[in-house]
């Protein structure tokens, strides 16, 4: 990893129709790494639209499962059959701890799969702990 002086900025796109849980998830970003491009889509549709354009590319992706237009294991499924995207790092982040639809959520690729923490400091957490694991900085 870099030391702090020398990282890279990191981009990150999370595909939520929820506006509030977007807000929540940006100030837990801001709180935890000032080096972080936030981007935000309302559904896995208008992502892999941004994604198949190539208007951004992100190191790492964080999708909600349960989304109008196309959720998110649509969303994996596409972005995993699509060459210049299947490498980026994707995070499923719902509500849901249902063990089959965890177990779905890595078989069609998703790196990992986080349930919605209520608590601000548990997101900051399981932010970091992720972008350590996933992120490039």
């Amino acid at each position: 990893m870099n030391s702090d002086n020398n990282r890279e900025l990191t981009t990150l796109l999370m595909v939520d129709d929820d506006e509030d849980d977007q807000e929540f998830f940006k100030l837990a970003l801001g709180t935890i790494r000032e080096e972080i491009t936030f981007t935000a889509a309302g559904n896995g549709q208008e992502a892999f639209d941004l994604l198949h354009t190539r208007t951004i590319m992100p190191d790492i992706i964080f999708v909600d499962m349960n989304m109008p237009l196309m959720n998110g294991f649509a969303f994996l499924e596409k972005i995993k059959a699509t060459p210049h995207l299947e490498h980026i790092p994707v995070i499923m982040f719902s509500t849901s701890d249902e063990k089959h639809e965890i177990a779905r959520a890595k078989s069609l690729g998703a790196v990992d799969f986080i349930t919605k923490p209520a608590r601000f400091n548990e997101l900051c957490r399981l932010l970091q702990e992720k972008l350590d694991l996933y992120a490039k900085v």
